[in-house]
Parts: structure tokens; C-alpha cells; sequence
């Protein structure tokens, strides 16, 4: 349910297609602070952070069985030392304490069969797609709350998408995890496999962060183009709130991370689970700025058709009626 107000197509209005400069122009003429404050009221009257709390939940199903299917690529993978660079890559970034055996002994044969790594990717990618099919559809719903759209498409149409979705962003995604979460890993494991320098892994360090911010703004706008059931502005007009998005993320993962390393009641009272937990706060802190992004886009576009409020008029209280005698 939404009681945000249905955000005009524009496009239409005018046969203009709206970019980047419109929306920068546009943001500048409104001011960011009634931008910000209008796009969370947006937010909040779409029921934002229950969307939120869904697309967390299946993010985090999305994740654990993405590592597992990596894990099962290793171990299948012939050639030693490129197994050896996926498992100890896999093993610094999977929540929980147990990988580490696990990998080692996958890598090296003691336990592992063709049969049981064959059966690790493909059980680990099914659930994956299906987890992120599904978080494809919580997007879409959630992006239809925030542009004031009461109903999503027909089932078979909103998860058939989501499904096709799934499948063309999943390079886009799986790059992107490999250079804003798993970089620092890859690169010391390449240190240890293939020698890699110092410069070397400097400079992939010091590279992957814009790169894989670029890519992800990307992700995320064209996501916004296609998950709300209506015709949405130029990719560089959803880039603006992409962009937003990636930034609130950014800065929710820094000071989660610093958090978990600065605060010992983390681990203390966790313990092993710890891994999972932090796992399930970045996903929910993620979809927040995602969803943040979109209000914002959604917002702009709002603002663009002359709309002022962006929530529907609450009507009161019901009357009530008296008899008399």
C-alpha cells in the first residue's frame, strides 16, 4: 500500500527526453534540502523501509548460496593455483568462521569429489537465482510504492522480468562484487598465487573503487528504468539518483565496518554468527539507499510536472453521526 502521489510521466508532457542536465538544473533550482526532505516524506509515505526490510532478506538468501556456488567452482576448477586464488578470495569474504576448512580441503582434494563440487554450484545457483528473482520483484514492487503506483504487473510479467533481470545484470553484479567487496581479497590472494608486487596491488586498489563505482551507478540505473511499471526518464536523469544511492550505501558500509572493528560487543555477542549478522545489517542498510535513490528520481520528476506535495491530502477523521433522541 502507498499514499505517495502518482508521479506524472513527463516524457510525455512534453516529447522531451529528460537527461542528466535537466535533473541537475532542476535539483539546484528546488535546493537539496527541500529535495532530500520531500523525497523522504516520499519514502516513508510508500512504506520505504518495509520494502526495505523484504529486499534485505532476500538479498542476504541471494548472497550465502552465491558463495557457495563459487565454492563449488573451485573446487571443480583443474588448474590449482586459479582454484586456490577463488577459495582464498571466497574464504576473507563469506560471513561465518567455517569456510576456511571447508575451502582448504576442497582446493586440495581430501574431502571433495567432481561429484560433490558439481553439486555445490548447481545447488548454490539455483537458490541464488531464485533468491535474487525474487529480490527483482521486491524492487519493482517497492519502486512502484515510491512513484505512487498502487499495483504491480501480473505475476507471471513481474517475476518473468525479474527472472530476465536477474540473468543481465548478473555480470554487471558480479563484477561489481569482485571490485567493491572482494578486491582487497583477490588481490592478496593473487599476491600469494601469482606473485603479484606491491605496485601491483596498489594499483588495482587504488583502480577498482572508481571503476566499480561507475559500474555500479550504472547497475542501479538501468535497474530504476526497468523495474516501475511505467515509462521512466533518460538512464543519465536515474543516474542522479543512483548516484545517491551508491553514496548513502557507501557510507553505511564504512560505518558499519568501522563498528564491527572498533566496537568488541560485536563479536562478543555474536560470536561465530557475527559474519551473518553483519551480513543481514549491510543488506538492510543497501536497500534503504536504494530505495532512497529512487524516491529521489521519483521526487525530481514529481517536482518537474509542478507538483508540489508529494503525499496524498489526509482526509480526517470519519464523520460521525448522532441520534437524536
Amino acid at each position: 500500500m502507498t499514499t505517495a502521489r502518482v508521479v506524472p510521466v513527463t516524457t510525455e508532457m512534453d516529447g522531451d527526453e529528460l537527461d542528466a542536465a535537466d535533473a541537475w538544473h532542476l535539483g539546484r533550482r528546488i535546493g537539496l534540502r527541500r529535495l532530500a526532505l520531500d523525497s523522504f516524506v516520499r519514502f516513508r509515505y510508500a512504506d520505504g523501509f518495509s520494502h526495505s526490510r523484504a529486499l534485505a532478506f532476500q538479498m542476504a538468501l541471494g548472497v550465502v548460496p552465491f558463495l557457495l556456488a563459487l565454492s563449488g567452482l573451485a573446487a571443480g576448477i583443474d588448474q590449482r593455483r586459479p582454484a586456490r586464488v577463488l577459495a582464498k578470495t571466497i574464504e576473507m569474504v563469506s560471513p561465518g568462521g567455517g569456510a576456511h576448512d571447508a575451502l582448504a580441503a576442497a582446493v586440495s582434494g581430501r574431502q571433495s569429489s567432481d561429484r560433490a563440487s558439481d553439486i555445490a554450484l548447481s545447488v548454490g545457483l539455483v537458490f541464488s537465482v531464485l533468491s535474487m528473482t525474487t529480490a527483482m520483484a521486491q524492487i519493482e514492487r517497492g519502486t512502484n510504492r515510491i512513484y505512487g503506483i498502487g499495483r504491480d504487473r501480473r505475476a507471471v510479467l513481474k517475476y518473468g522480468r525479474a527472472l530476465v533481470l536477474t540473468a543481465l545484470l548478473a555480470v554487471p553484479v558480479g563484477l561489481t562484487f569482485l571490485l567493491l567487496v572482494a578486491g582487497g581479497s583477490f588481490a592478496a590472494a593473487m599476491q600469494d598465487e601469482y606473485g603479484w608486487s606491491d605496485t601491483v596491488a596498489l594499483a588495482w586498489n587504488i583502480g577498482r573503487w572508481p571503476c566499480g563505482l561507475i559500474l555500479l551507478v550504472l547497475t542501479i540505473a538501468v535497474l530504476l528504468d526497468h523495474a516501475p511499471r511505467r515509462r521512466q526518464p533518460a538512464l543519465s536523469w536515474l543516474a542522479l539518483g543512483a548516484g545517491i544511492a551508491v553514496t548513502l550505501s557507501m557510507l553505511a558500509t564504512a560505518g558499519l565496518a568501522a563498528y564491527v572493528h572498533l566496537s568488541g560487543s560485536f563479536g562478543a555477542t555474536y560470536g561465530p554468527l557475527g559474519g551473518m549478522f553483519a551480513l543481514l545489517l549491510w543488506s538492510l542498510l543497501s536497500s534503504i539507499a536504494l530505495f532512497a535513490g529512487a524516491a529521489v528520481s521519483a521526487q525530481l520528476e514529481f517536482l518537474r510536472a509542478g507538483q508540489r506535495t508529494p503525499v496524498l491530502e489526509d482526509p480526517g477523521p470519519p464523520p460521525t453521526h448522532t441520534v437524536d433522541g
